[in-house]
């Protein structure tokens, strides 16, 4: 496969997110990537889901990431323990939870995405429904396809949105057009899973609050499994109906 462009790394200091690759048809085999302050597009290889994680620790400089969210800085905080890491910082990209970038070299992150360890995608099915205006119900169900031991993982599930753009009135980005792809609205654990086979069966339903001006046609959902270390073994991606 070419490279992909996508408006999603480059400099900045206003976002956070964390990487996670994975393949859209669940049939090869995925990454996770990912991101920490998404601004201005880079080519990729390979089948990737892109999820940003938007901080809030920039705020301060007056400026306030409308998608920041302190839920976000904490889980940069533990990829900075997990990976042996001095400092949190921004753009960063962390692939599979197990290795990370500054984005700001291409090469590098080419090489850090090609060197990643792969997963078998999960076989999951999704059931996505709107059953009030302001909310979204998400139903999964299949299998993990990686045989899960003790120690256990949990199915997280990301509902993710593109073509947001806002002006920058504050901060080192001031009147800057800032223009991001893959940043994480909603964020919810589907299940835990322990001691279970790779065919085995499991479903859970996550419910998310909607924001307003919802638009559907930008927002996909991202499927992955992720152990305590957010180490992820396992990725698939859905995009919303139609008829939502």
């Amino acid at each position: 496969m070419g490279r992909r462009l996508f408006g999603c790394f480059g400099k900045g200091s206003s976002s956070s997110s964390s990487g996670n690759e994975v393949d859209g048809n669940g049939k090869t085999n995925d990454k996770v990537v990912e991101e920490a302050a998404p601004e201005g597009p880079i080519m990729l290889d390979a089948p990737v889901i892109v999820l940003a994680y938007h901080v809030d620790y920039w705020d301060y400089m007056g400026w306030k990431d409308p998608y920041g969210s302190s839920q976000w800085t904490v889980r940069q905080k533990a990829y900075v323990e997990t990976l042996n890491l001095d400092t949190m910082f921004t753009p960063q990209v962390v692939v599979q939870g197990r290795a990370q970038c500054v984005p700001n070299d291409e090469d590098v992150l080419l090489s850090t995405i090609a060197t990643a360890p792969r997963f078998p995608a999960p076989s999951f099915q999704a059931d996505i429904q709107r059953p009030t205006s302001e909310t979204l119900q998400v139903t999964i169900t299949g299998a993990l396809r990686f045989k899960v031991e003790d120690n256990g993982v949990r199915v997280m599930v990301a509902l993710y949105e593109n073509g947001l753009v806002n002006d920058c009135s504050a901060g080192e980005n001031k009147g800057k057009v800032l223009s991001n792809d893959f940043v994480v609205r909603k964020f919810e654990k589907l299940c835990n899973v322990e001691d279970t086979s790779a065919k085995k069966t499991i479903s859970g339903t996550v419910t998310f609050s909607l924001w307003d001006n919802f638009n559907h046609n930008k927002c996909a959902i991202a499927v992955f499994a992720e152990n305590s270390s957010h180490q992820i073994f396992g990725s698939q991606k859905f995009q919303l109906p139609d008829d939502i």
